[in-house]
């Protein structure tokens, strides 16, 4: 079968690689859709990001969807054909985290397209899958591969928006309006936000944040562009901050009123300083938020059943032959929010 193995920045090959044998409890996935996401753009143009560096050659790719091929034994109540979105985390289900129902946190944390650990874990930009039972979640029959492959990005947004709490007639600000920040968007919405403010440097972006549900959006190269919302010592309850840029997180400290609670999604690729006088005197919560796990489900729950509509973000569909290309025009924020490579 093909795959798209990532050998060193810039080299990604298109060749064939072996089957994964099919176990018990396991099935297999032609994969139809994958989408290009934030830390393949890192793995391909910088060989990493952080101390995160590619040490073998690397299958990328971990935002994926297709249809059930095969099932090993054990496996129940899946037709051949099916449809699926897989989610790319697979934890153990035994360290003290997952005992804790954190598995987003498992101690031996399997996600596909990872440089983290050595041996590296393969991804999922290849013909066929092979994963556990549990990874492959049905949708429903009207759902899209396209729409499914949405479905991990959607999940990351998901947790961010639970780990800020309640955004019921709340005011939100969403800093950095590429597809997590967007995606943010329409998980705040659907949490019940009353307002929300997107914001970015570039003007393609916050055109998508704005069609998915943004009421202002914000070009803030410009000076003093949020100043408007620093009086009386902020104006929002809560801040998404998707860049991992340290200024947008700076300058959202003045932004945030008195008690609001700061959310941290990007991240990014250097240690960042921190306003702490600002966050002492205004009493602001500072929190971390990282991958998914339950909302996954709910993610293909809510796409299928057209409670949010993610598809105004898709730019673009590559075969997986021009996956070269496909990346040059996914790291082009000017042209592309969301380029998905197609399979077949």
């Amino acid at each position: 079968m093909r795959a798209a193995v990532l050998y060193a920045a810039k080299d990604l090959r298109i060749e064939p690689v072996p089957a994964a044998p099919l176990g018990p409890g396991e099935v297999e996935v032609r994969i139809e859709a994958g989408g290009i996401c934030g830390s393949d753009l890192h793995y391909y143009f910088d060989g990493g990001f952080g101390t995160v560096r590619l040490r073998e050659p690397m299958i990328l790719g971990h935002e994926i969807a297709g249809t059930f091929a095969r099932v090993g034994a054990d496996v129940i109540g899946i037709k051949a054909g099916q449809r699926v979105a897989v989610n790319p985390s697979r934890p153990c289900g035994r360290c003290r985290y997952c005992q804790e129902g954190k598995q987003q946190h498992c101690l031996n944390m399997r996600f596909y397209g990872s440089a983290m650990p050595f041996p590296h874990v393969q991804g999922g930009f290849r013909d066929v899958l092979v994963c556990g039972e549990a990874q492959a979640v049905a949708v429903p029959p009207a759902m899209s591969a396209a729409q499914a492959a949405f479905a991990e990005p959607f999940a990351v947004c998901l947790h961010a928006v639970n780990r800020a709490g309640p955004l019921l007639g709340k005011r939100v600000l969403v800093t950095g309006a590429g597809p997590i920040g967007a995606l943010t968007v329409i998980a705040a919405r659907r949490a019940g936000a009353l307002e929300i403010v997107a914001t970015d440097v570039v003007d393609a972006p916050l055109a998508a944040a704005k069609r998915v549900g943004a009421d202002t959006v914000v070009n803030v190269s410009e000076k003093d562009t949020l100043a408007r919302y620093e009086a009386d010592k902020g104006t929002f309850d809560v801040m998404f901050e998707a860049s991992g840029n340290a200024r947008a997180l700076a300058g959202g400290f003045a932004a945030v009123r008195p008690g609001g609670v700061i959310v941290q999604i990007g991240i990014a690729g250097a240690e960042m300083s921190l306003p702490v006088n600002m966050l002492v005197a205004k009493e602001i919560e500072l929190r971390g938020t990282f991958r998914f796990h339950a909302e996954f489900a709910l993610a293909v729950a809510l796409i299928g059943g057209g409670l949010v509509d993610v598809m105004p973000l898709l730019t673009a569909t590559v075969p997986l032959a021009q996956a070269n290309d496909a990346f040059a025009l996914a790291a082009d924020r000017s042209k592309a929010m969301k380029v998905q490579l197609a399979f077949g």
